[in-house]
């Protein structure tokens, strides 16, 4: 697993990809598979934004949409696992990642907050 965050959140992406085509062709499959897909991917590219922050305010404020955007995704992860469109086993190691991509950014954010004041 890549050690730097731009790494792993592309890499997270990437595993939200793979997942988000071998999901059934039902309309329910791909009605949550396309809202994962959305908020799967957009998490690093918050991330990359936040590096290109003008203020500590704005980096932020990208970091927190990064952080909404994660949340967002363990939701949907969540619902696939619960509608057994998938073995729920299955989105286990994406879930636990995506926790720990959670702890990073509130970590992040505090930080910076404290930084800030």
């Amino acid at each position: 697993m890549p050690s730097d965050l731009k790494d792993r959140t592309k890499a997270f992406a990437l595993r939200i990809v793979k997942l988000y085509v071998t999901l059934p062709k039902s309309v329910e499959a791909q009605v949550l598979g396309k809202q994962i897909l959305r908020s799967g991917t957009s998490v690093g590219a918050h991330y990359r934004e936040a590096q290109r922050a003008k203020s500590n305010a704005d980096f932020i404020s990208k970091i927190e949409g990064a952080l909404q955007e994660i949340e967002e995704t363990c939701y949907w992860i969540e619902l696939l696992g619960e509608s057994d469109i998938l073995a729920p086993e299955r989105f286990k190691p994406l879930h636990d990642e995506a926790q720990e991509i959670i702890a990073i950014f509130v970590t992040i954010a505090r930080k910076a907050r404290d930084n800030k004041n």
